[in-house]
């Protein structure tokens, strides 16, 4: 596939299939974020992969955690939360390394780890694969952190869901670049 062709027609893809991927494919995505650009070759990234019943493990904890910031809430809504893990056969939390060198900021770590997500999301499209990047409350939860190993001031980067897509998934139209854009000359 063209590389220009991949990021133009890569979209986010939040409905995929219940089927399994192969471990070789999932290896593919992990080696794929594994070669994104980074500072003074840190590879500040760490990635956990979450299939099977590691996935209820991860919504337990989230339900777990939503229950003890909002104790009145609902069971229906806990369940609700709970089951978000499940929406694909493939989770990968992509969380970012402190810097241990004074040289280093924490914010290349950071740009690293998200260079490594697009990486992750470029080839599950060229895979065929339909794939989500979340952030949200759940990328800086402290016992969502604590789950994955990571610690209490360590940044996830994102939390890409991943399997084979429902139904071809059209890009959504793009504004230009144009307006985004200073050129100086």
């Amino acid at each position: 596939m063209d590389t220009f062709e991949a990021i133009k027609n890569r979209s986010s893809v939040g409905k995929v299939k219940a089927d399994l991927l192969p471990r070789e494919v999932i290896e593919k995505l992990l080696d794929a974020g594994n070669r994104a650009p980074n500072h003074f070759k840190v590879r500040p990234w760490r990635f956990v992969v979450l299939t099977g019943d590691g996935r209820n493990k991860l919504g337990d904890v989230m339900s777990a955690s939503q229950h003890t910031r909002q104790p009145d809430l609902p069971q229906e809504a806990l369940d609700k939360t709970r089951a978000l893990p499940l929406r694909a056969p493939v989770v990968i939390a992509v969380g970012v390394d402190k810097p241990t060198e004074a040289k280093i900021p924490e914010l290349e770590n950071y740009a690293a780890a998200s260079a490594a997500c697009q990486n992750i999301l470029l080839a599950a499209h060229a895979l065929g694969l339909g794939a989500v990047w979340r952030t949200g409350e759940w990328s800086r939860d402290a016992m969502v952190k604590e789950f994955f190993g990571f610690a209490e001031d360590q940044h996830i980067a994102g939390i890409i869901y991943v399997g084979y897509p429902e139904a071809a998934n059209e890009p959504a139209p793009r504004p230009s670049y144009e307006d985004r854009t200073v050129w100086v000359e």
